[in-house]
């Protein structure tokens, strides 16, 4: 290991502020911070910095929808974020935010740096314009059918049936996401950033070891087809920077985005004695500066952030690192299977440690998904940590406890032994430097299984019974415990908490890589207390179906109708004008299903006089899906259609009562006829 300390600036790709963090997230900041702490074992200046990603229309939407600020939305998300990650061991030295002033400052300085050199174009576009919100929609804001295979309810720039590319103007029967309105088209001018005037610059940088090999290479396949020119702006309304001497047009989240890396650190040096932004920034800078990414968003990070940093005269990253995604169980987090995990519904019932080391075992250099096999993960980490390396502490403490006041013997039992252990350390820190993560734990693994024989062999609890041995005995039980202390600081790195508690145990300041090396001898440790439990089928199977029955309450409350019927008082109303717009239908129901894995739903079926419709309603406590086929409902027929965990729910029946089993429907006799509008 270079024994010259270093001085690196890591980031993690910013969270956005418009929900929770999932286990899916938490791949990479696990990742993360174990490579920033195995750093800082090593006594390099190693800091990592962070924040939430804040702007973007989604963000202004869902702000709308609460009636709220997106100031106060994004605020309450930020503490959500910052309680999950600190309650996970992801131990940032600074977290932030991008809409915060140091962002506003270094958006609009590399914005007005890449225009005076002639790196920033204007043009009129022609963009979909919704005529009720008045608002010009991103693309994953219009859907309709996909003009390659007809699939309904895709998004405008990507079909999740077929996976065709598209733009949103060739989307058949589009409507808006934000209101069911039809789109029309309007012109605006918008201002985009020349990525190809960075080609030969690009083409050196991502050849130069800066990228895993495969990204370098995938990247090369976008150059063969050109780098096109990225609008970097939008129009109001829009929660975001307004670009300087250009009101009414904002910054991309895009672009400010990246830029909150810069603005976290500065965040940073502003309240750090010694601490100088230009030394991890400038152009001269001699510091390594890493960004840790998923592998859906390397275009952003390996072309137009070191371009942009490039045309600002800023220092480009020393590394960019893509990860793969996370599958459960062999397939995508599913919601239905209760296998979609918010990171506060795994912390209800877990110690996250153990998902950090699953994480760890699993977790190479590369860009591969990696799985996280709920019946593995049970097994491994009873295994290997409560079996293994927790198990050589309680087996020899007790020992030292009673028998020698909690005295370690003032020599090794096995000189060579602990020496060995000492030079494997050498090869487990390169693991760890390359990110091989999985690697270093095998590693780690094989020690703890030499641990333990080492104390089967010598059997403590066989010498205990025969006084005249206690020389022998507390030389032994100091041995394995002196192997225990080098096994949790290789782990140290993956499990933060578990060491500090470990550390507290044997009475030793915080584990360094150099402090390994040498053994603790006549030295004095504490009462051992249990480190670790093991993992019990039952509390897996809480986490599951915490999950369900989370994301049913979100599924049913889109389709249970508000006021008295889910006793909420009536508080907000809508004029006239806007109740107008819904429109009401009488609809045959002429298939109704249970919903596996739903608590409340059906599945129906609707005809609405020659046009069919899917819908999710929260009617199965009065119905049999039987007694069902044939009545006569009313839907409100114009309402978008929306994706929900059991699939698309094209509209929503209304239903009356107090509930449970009184929620009525009409009968199929009443005289009204399917598609008849209700007035």
């Amino acid at each position: 290991m270079n024994q010259t300390a270093r001085k690196i600036l890591v980031t993690s790709a910013l969270p956005y502020a418009n929900g929770p963090i999932h286990i899916g997230h938490m791949v990479e900041y696990i990742q993360t911070d174990i490579w920033v702490r195995f750093q800082k074992m090593c006594g390099n200046q190693c800091l990592y910095v962070c924040a939430d990603d804040a702007h973007g229309t989604p963000i202004m939407l869902r702000a709308r929808k609460e009636g709220i600020e997106p100031e106060a939305l994004i605020a309450r998300v930020a503490q959500e974020h910052k309680a999950d990650f600190a309650d996970f061991n992801v131990g940032f030295d600074n977290y932030h935010s991008t809409h915060s002033e140091e962002n506003r400052h270094y958006a609009s300085l590399i914005y007005q740096r890449n225009k005076e050199k002639g790196n920033i174009a204007s043009r009129t576009i022609t963009q979909a314009y919704d005529p009720i919100e008045e608002m010009f929609l991103p693309d994953r804001f219009i859907k309709g059918e996909c003009p390659k295979c007809g699939a309904q309810d895709q998004y405008g720039d990507n079909c999740e049936v077929c996976g065709a590319s598209y733009s949103p103007a060739e989307l058949k029967n589009p409507v808006s996401a934000v209101s069911g309105a039809t789109p029309v088209e309007r012109d605006s001018e918008h201002y985009f950033f020349k990525l190809a005037n960075f080609e030969a610059m690009l083409k050196g940088w991502i050849r130069d070891g800066h990228l895993q090999e495969e990204v370098a290479n995938k990247l090369g396949e976008w150059f063969e087809a050109g780098l096109h020119e990225w609008d970097i702006s939008r129009d109001a309304p829009y929660f975001g920077f307004e670009i300087p001497d250009h009101p009414g047009k904002y910054f991309y989240v895009w672009l400010d985005a990246p830029i909150g890396y810069m603005a976290s650190f500065k965040n940073l040096c502003d309240r750090t004695e010694g601490l100088e932004f230009d030394e991890f920034w400038g152009p001269e800078s001699d510091a390594e500066l890493y960004h840790f990414i998923g592998k859906d968003i390397i275009y952003f990070h390996a072309l137009f952030w070191p371009a942009m940093l490039n045309g600002a005269d800023f220092r480009s990253p020393t590394a960019v690192f893509a990860h793969g995604f996370l599958t459960v169980d062999g397939q995508k987090m599913s919601k239905s299977r209760g296998t979609f995990i918010k990171a506060r519904t795994y912390l209800d019932h877990l110690n996250p440690e153990y998902l950090r080391y699953y994480f760890a075992a699993k977790l190479g250099a590369g860009i591969e998904d990696i799985d996280l096999s709920l019946e593995d993960f049970q097994a491994r980490v009873n295994s290997d940590l409560v079996g293994k390396v927790v198990n050589i502490a309680s087996r020899c403490a007790g020992f030292i406890k009673k028998r020698f006041a909690g005295q370690l013997a003032g020599q090794l039992a096995d000189p060579n032994l602990f020496q060995s252990f000492v030079q494997a350390g050498e090869q487990i820190a390169g693991h760890y430097e390359k990110r091989e993560f999985s690697r270093a734990v095998r590693e780690i693994m094989a020690l703890a299984d030499r641990a333990n024989q080492y104390i089967d062999e010598q059997k403590p609890w066989i010498i205990a019974k025969e006084p005249e041995r206690d020389a022998e005995l507390q030389q032994v039980c100091s041995m394995g415990l002196n192997l225990f202390r080098l096994l949790i600081g290789y782990l140290r790195p993956i499990l933060p908490a578990t060491a500090e508690r470990s550390e507290a145990f044997l009475q030793v300041d915080p584990l360094t890589w150099e402090s390994l090396k040498n053994p603790l001898l006549d030295h004095h440790i504490a009462a051992f207390k249990p480190l670790m439990t093991r993992i019990e089928p039952s509390q897996i199977e809480a986490i599951i179906n915490a999950s369900k029955e989370d994301l049913e309450k979100q599924a049913d409350a889109a389709t249970q109708p508000a006021g008295p019927l889910a006793d909420d008082p009536i508080s907000d109303t809508i004029d006239f004008a806007d109740f107008a717009k819904i429109d009401l239908r009488v609809a045959k129901i002429v298939k109704a299903e249970r919903v596996e894995g739903a608590d409340k739903l059906l599945q129906l079926t609707l005809d609405l006089g020659g046009e069919t419709r899917n819908v999710f309603a929260g009617i199965k406590s009065a119905y049999d899906p039987a007694d069902l086929e044939g009545r006569l409902t009313v839907m409100v027929a114009n309402l978008a259609a929306r994706k929900m965990r059991f699939g698309v729910s094209e509209g929503m029946v209304l239903a009356a009562g107090p509930g449970g089993k009184e929620i009525f429907i009409l009968s199929p006799d009443s005289g009204a006829k399917p598609g008849m509008r209700v007035k």
